[in-house]
């Protein structure tokens, strides 16, 4: 029987119904709550119904801690709470949750009832909240949107360098826009425009799913979204600014009509080169009045609206996908009628804008700097863009000194005036460019920059940044760390891993000489056969070490290094630092130690700068804080360093470009007058040279080349100021050692950091056995001979004192390793046939060897080609690691 019919036993226990008892029977009722013996006992003669009052679930506690205590006296302190509960119905709850009566899971379920209401309740307050933004959104008249802005740019000590703004505008009827402009437009960007009700759901919610999950940004998806975004609100894409956006178009759909919103958009976008409307934009790129643009300008233009700085075809990496644009735009057209598959027939030559015309506050280096700083701000908050700096309000505070800018530009403005002539040699001393680089070591701070002769001069690309000029023999210290850090493959230590090796190590520099993979096979040229370096002269210079390789620049022993420590290897070091990894060539080359990469100048100053701050590399940067609109940016100033190399294989690198500054390729720069390193550089058939130095504080990279502007393409340096041939050593050193002098003036002298001990001598395969393996002290140096001058050159030797003693050497010394570089102390171990050349003979005495400095000055040689070829390249085709006469690279 179950609990509901049980009778329950008569209280006076012999089972008699009391009189006048009610329910069935007469018998008394049940405990509502049985289960433990108390609960609140249904009065007599009523039934159980939903009417009669439950207990709390105080009551409930209460009771059901008194009936613990068991017996009769649980019981009836029990029918004590229940008695007086019955005196009156438990107060209800507003909302039941957690639901009374339930257990388990189904007590936190809601209802079917309050899920329902639930919604009912954000449902009406969605509704209410969007009444209430639609009726207070207030669309302000497009004459107010045009209160011009500018974008400040400060000196590094606080002062104003220039200021931009969007003064390149004017408000034009939609009658003064051309109709193909006006229709090419709607086909680029929102063919459904004149039918659409300016909203596209599906692409914002697609926009603020991106921004949520933190991936890449969308912009608005019909014209009159981005009218509302340019005209009303920031270019930021953030969740708030897309909810105003909606809310704003929502409006200006109900209230404006069609042609109004495109003269609007037209009116307000931005196109690039400064301007801001399609007034400005035709006088901009065409020089002509919007009304005047015909269908293929139209085109043109329509297509910048997606991104003028990556569709502006006045650069040369844009031309291409604008001219895939454009052709993309006028099918389009055609798709739509607004024009005519005859009319578009007529579109056949791409309209090239006219040169872009420079801004009188952009002269001289400021428009190369405004544009480091600009690409920086871009590439740290991801938020601002091009557009947005154009609009203005923005405060950008720089890196750069104007002392020194002004110092680098007249250092570079003075060698060309003293060596080139456009007038007497046209065919050599023209299209002549510099760039150049000068950064704080360990801090990263870009204090000067050289990017060209100026906008005003029609000089618009930003040298300090360029891509595509091959770096030369500048790379080769590279290769040395990287056999410092990580060893050569060649030789094992006696853990397996590849031996370290330090700067006396000795490699075969023979002109000519095969290359060999890490196995000994051959390396294979192009045509099948093994493949031979070539030097730029043809001397046989034996086994040197590759310290003297360093200081002369010979070319195969770094070739040959590179295969022993990998190509992969060196290009990870070189990474680590601070070279760009898309600036590499191919690292499989075996030309690849000879700078066939090709890094900016502001890229070779950071990396150098990495060996001057002893292995630290700071990432280098041009903007120390930015404000927008008054508020403040984070992510910007100063990095925390890195550490790319150990300190000690920075600091034998620097010692040992100490040593080609003093005894080889870059002796102008003991000019300077203090402790400096560097290396030259030299590409294939001389058509760049550079020098990268430094000092404990500052490091400077120069680079030169000749290009013509209409076809970018490189050009011979040879006959350039009425030189054969023009070295990293002449005049990029001489630019260099200028401005380091007006840089430094006031700053102490300081002495690089002195070298520990790395690595071990490891020469490579097939070097004679030296007198003495000890290592050789990688501070010392070999004096060396006053220098005899070549009969006829007009090169001046390397400068000398020779009132100052001449101290002690080490018999291995980096200037000759004896029995290899220092032929006169006993006979050479090499064959005879390989000596044919064997150049300044050198002599040995108790205190060491020393080698008479070549008979002109040293000069760094031209880099090869790429391609590996098992042919002799010739000398004017190919590069070497030789020089000008037996001892120059």
């Amino acid at each position: 029987m179950s609990e509901r019919r049980r009778r329950t036993p008569s209280p006076g226990g012999d089972g008699q119904q009391p009189p006048g008892g009610g329910g069935r029977q007469g018998g008394p009722g049940r405990d509502e709550v049985s289960s433990d013996g108390a609960g609140r006992r249904r009065p007599p003669g009523e039934r159980e119904t939903a009417q009669q009052p439950r207990m709390t679930r105080a009551e409930l506690r209460k009771a059901a801690q008194k009936g613990g205590k068991g017996g009769r006296r649980g019981a009836a302190a029990a029918s004590a709470s229940a008695a007086a509960a019955d005196a009156g119905p438990g107060k209800k709850r507003f909302i039941d949750y957690p639901r009374f009566g339930k257990t388990g899971v189904r007590r936190w379920l809601p209802s079917w009832r309050q899920w329902l209401s639930a919604f009912l309740i954000v449902f009406a307050t969605c509704v209410g909240g969007v009444f209430y933004l639609y009726q207070t959104t207030e669309i302000p008249k497009l004459k107010d949107l045009m209160k011009d802005q500018n974008t400040i740019y400060y000196w590094a000590d606080g002062s104003e360098m220039t200021r931009k703004g969007e003064t390149n505008r004017q408000i034009v009827e939609l009658s003064d826009i051309s109709p193909n402009l006006q229709n090419a437009v709607i086909a680029a960007e929102n063919q459904t425009f004149r039918e659409d009700s300016g909203i596209d759901p599906k692409g914002m919610l697609r926009a603020v799913y991106n921004m949520a999950k933190g991936g890449e940004t969308q912009g608005a998806s019909t014209i009159t979204q981005q009218y509302v975004k340019n005209a009303y609100l920031s270019q930021e894409q953030t969740l708030s600014r897309k909810l105003k956006e909606f809310f704003i178009t929502l409006k200006i759909n109900q209230k404006m009509q069609k042609p109004d919103i495109l003269k609007g958009y037209l009116n307000t976008s931005w196109f690039g080169r400064g301007s801001n409307g399609a007034q400005a934009a035709a006088q901009a790129y065409y020089g002509v009045d919007a009304k005047d643009l015909d269908l293929c300008q139209s085109a043109m233009l329509a297509g910048l609206l997606k991104g003028a700085s990556y569709y502006d075809p006045s650069k040369p990496e844009n031309k291409e996908r604008a001219q895939g644009r454009w052709a993309w735009i006028l099918e389009n057209m055609v798709k739509t009628k607004a024009i005519t598959p005859e009319e578009r027939a007529k579109c056949t030559t791409f309209p090239d804008p006219i040169p872009q015309k420079p801004s009188s506050s952009m002269n001289g280096e400021v428009s190369y700097l405004v544009d480091t700083a600009n690409k920086y701000l871009m590439a740290t908050d991801k938020t601002i863009t091009q557009q947005m700096i154009d609009k203005g309000g923005l405060k950008v505070y720089t890196t750069f000194e104007k002392d020194k800018v002004d110092a680098l530009k007249k250092a570079v403005d003075d060698v060309k005036g003293e060596n080139l002539n456009a007038q007497k040699r046209p065919n050599n001393d023209t299209f002549i460019q510099f760039g150049s680089a000068s950064i704080r070591p360990g801090d990263g701070a870009i204090v000067a920059l050289y990017g060209g002769d100026g906008v005003e001069n029609g000089h618009f690309d930003n040298n300090a940044d360029a891509i595509g000029v091959q770096v030369g023999s500048t790379f080769k210290p590279f290769v040395l760390a990287t056999a410092m850090q990580i060893g050569v493959q060649t030789a094992t230590d006696d853990k397996g891993k590849p031996k370290r090796i330090n700067a006396d190590s000795r490699y075969l520099s023979d002109d000519m000489s095969e290359i060999r993979k890490p196995d000994g096979s051959l390396v294979i040229g192009d045509d099948g056969k093994p493949y031979r370096q070539k030097n730029e002269d043809s001397g046989k210079r034996g086994y040197v070490s590759l310290r003297a390789a360093m200081q002369n620049s010979f070319n195969v022993p770094f070739v040959q290094l590179n295969q022993d420590v990998g190509g992969q290897n060196v290009a990870n070091i070189a990474e680590q630092m601070g070279v760009r990894k898309e600036s590499f060539a191919d690292p499989k080359t075996p030309t690849f130690a000879l700078g066939t990469s090709t890094i900016s100048p502001i890229r070779m100053a950071t990396a150098y700068g990495t060996l001057a701050a002893s292995g630290k590399e700071a990432e280098p940067y041009s903007v120390t804080k930015v404000e927008v609109n008054g508020t403040e940016r984070p992510g910007f100033g100063k990095k925390d360093a890195k550490v790319a190399l150990e300190p000690a294989v920075a600091d034998n690198v620097t010692d040992v470009l100490v040593n080609v500054v003093k005894n080889g390729t870059g002796f102008k720069a003991k000019e300077l007058g203090r402790p400096v390193a560097g290396k030259t550089g030299t590409t294939d058939q001389n058509k760049s040279a550079w020098w990268v130095g430094y000092t404990p504080q500052l490091v400077t990279s120069v680079a030169m080349w000749r290009e013509d502007p209409s076809k970018h393409e490189r050009l011979s340096l040879n006959g350039t100021g009425g030189k054969e041939s023009i070295h990293g050593g002449d005049i990029p050193t001489d630019v260099f050692t200028r401005y380091m002098k007006a840089a430094l003036a006031n700053e102490k002298k300081m002495d690089f950091p002195a070298p520990q001990p790395v690595g071990t001598q490891v020469d490579s395969s097939g070097a004679p056995v030296s007198p003495s393996m000890t290592p050789t002290p990688t501070t010392s140096e070999t004096p060396s001979a006053p220098p005899a001058t070549q009969p006829g050159t007009n090169n001046q030797p390397p400068p000398t004192n020779n009132n100052q003693p001449q101290p002690p050497v080490s018999t291995q010394g980096p200037g000759c390793v004896p029995g290899v570089d220092c032929p006169g102390t006993q006979p050479s171990q090499t064959p005879s046939h390989t000596r044919t050349n064997p150049g300044p003979t050198s002599s040995c005495g108790l205190l060491g060897c020393t080698t008479p400095p070549p008979t002109a000055p040293p000069t760094d040689p031209p880099a090869t080609s790429s391609k590996p070829s098992g042919k002799p390249p010739t000398p004017s085709s190919t590069g070497g690691g030789g020089g000008q006469n037996a001892l120059l690279p």
